[in-house]
């Protein structure tokens, strides 16, 4: 058979590949403690898993259900973010319910983009912005993200022939994977930047609900005039812990809205609605569940740091977010120190260079981990910084 040619400029989903490792370390006996993929551990509110099973009895809901989502469901989302951001959402217009962010995130390209179009991409960044594109038939611009820059993209460094050619530009904060926050002056900076040159912004913000030390992360449709050139993807998997149920949001400029809903509708035929109602549950019920939770991240995100800190491996506490961004040792590229770790102690994480290029020299660990193996893991990781002969060898090199 004959593959299409997208297929040769599409690499494997990074956890893809991690997983395979993971798999092989297992089919040898061998237990492995990963840190590598941002899925909750902590359960689903039972408010939420009490109302899905209430109305998965309901034969209505065994039906097709519409792409556009239940109007109730629509309404829900609108209010969250009047209550969370001030913001103000037409339910009708400017909300597309979605089968997790990923596939919406994915599908956006589709919408705008023609073979030779341009997308700004950020560098580290989310696997799925550069996939989407590439499926779409347009060329990337990598915005780096360096730590000089606090992990923002330069918008003066890109140049002028490359936006007189973009169609569409994505970022995305509090980030993935470098834990970096934005605050309301670098949106409106976007907002401006973006009208300047009638590109479409698209923002991911599903991290917004995980913040520690009372830091509160903003919406980008809190922007002046954001919704004129923007929208923004979210999702109730870190939020309520329901990576599994399949249900995000994106909500903001109608026209894209209405774009995305066209695509989908030819693509899928909407979330379940037994799911809609426990999302709506999640929105309107009480939240009291994401501030528990967060203390939990809080606390293994402190002694995550402290332990990468004493081994060497520097990292800073993010203020929001399910990562820790950290540079590899001295004398370590990221791809060798994280199989390194994965061959000495059993230790999965993610190597930086799987975000792009500039992910070169980081590694990200995620805090969703159980305790028990957050605590096997950080010892064994402390146990890595004893292996002085096997250090110091590596950094003569």
């Amino acid at each position: 058979m004959r593959m299409s040619q997208r297929m040769d400029n599409l690499a494997p989903y990074l956890f893809v590949e991690i997983n395979k490792k993971i798999a092989a370390k297992k089919a040898l006996g061998e237990e492995v403690i990963n840190f590598s993929i941002g899925d909750p551990d902590i359960p689903t509110p039972e408010n939420v898993i009490n109302k899905l099973c209430q109305t998965a009895h309901d034969p209505v809901n065994h039906r097709y259900p519409e792409t556009f989502g239940l109007p109730e469901f629509r309404r829900a989302i609108a209010d969250w973010y009047m209550k969370r951001f001030s913001v103000s959402l037409d339910p009708d217009s400017q909300v597309l319910p979605l089968l997790g962010s990923k596939e919406g995130i994915a599908h956006m390209a589709l919408c705008f983009v023609d073979p030779g179009d341009i997308v700004l991409v950020p560098d580290p960044g989310y696997p799925v912005y550069t996939g989407g594109t590439t499926l779409a038939g347009g060329k990337i611009h990598y915005m780096p993200l360096l730590q000089k820059n606090r992990f923002l993209p330069d918008l003066n460094a890109i140049p002028e022939e490359v936006l007189e050619k973009t169609k569409l530009m994505w970022i995305n904060y509090p980030n993935n994977p470098t834990g970096a926050i934005a605050e309301i002056d670098f949106f409106n900076r976007v907002v401006d930047f973006a009208k300047k040159y009638d590109i479409l912004v698209c923002h991911d913000g599903p991290y917004s609900e995980i913040a520690f030390d009372d830091y509160k992360p903003v919406s980008f449709l809190q922007a002046e005039g954001a919704k004129d050139i923007g929208v923004e993807f979210h999702s109730l998997s870190k939020s309520y812990n329901m990576t599994g149920w399949r249900v995000g949001m994106v909500v903001g400029n109608a026209k894209a809205i209405q774009a995305l809903n066209i695509i989908k509708s030819n693509l899928d035929s909407g979330i379940p609605q037994a799911i809609q109602y426990a999302a709506i549950e999640a929105l309107n019920g009480c939240q009291d569940a994401i501030e528990k939770h967060n203390a939990i991240y809080q606390r293994r995100r402190d002694l995550v740091i402290d332990v990468l800190n004493d081994i060497g491996v520097e990292a800073k506490s993010p203020k929001a977010g399910l990562y820790i961004w950290a540079k590899v040792p001295e004398g370590y590229t990221s791809i060798e120190f994280t199989n390194d770790l994965l061959d000495n102690i059993g230790v999965v994480v993610t190597p930086g260079t799987g975000y792009g290029t500039n992910g070169e020299g980081y590694i990200r660990l995620s805090l969703t981990i159980q305790d028990a193996n957050l605590v096997k893991g950080l010892s064994r990781l402390s146990g890595w910084k004893n292996s002085k002969d096997r250090f110091k060898a590596k950094i003569r090199k």
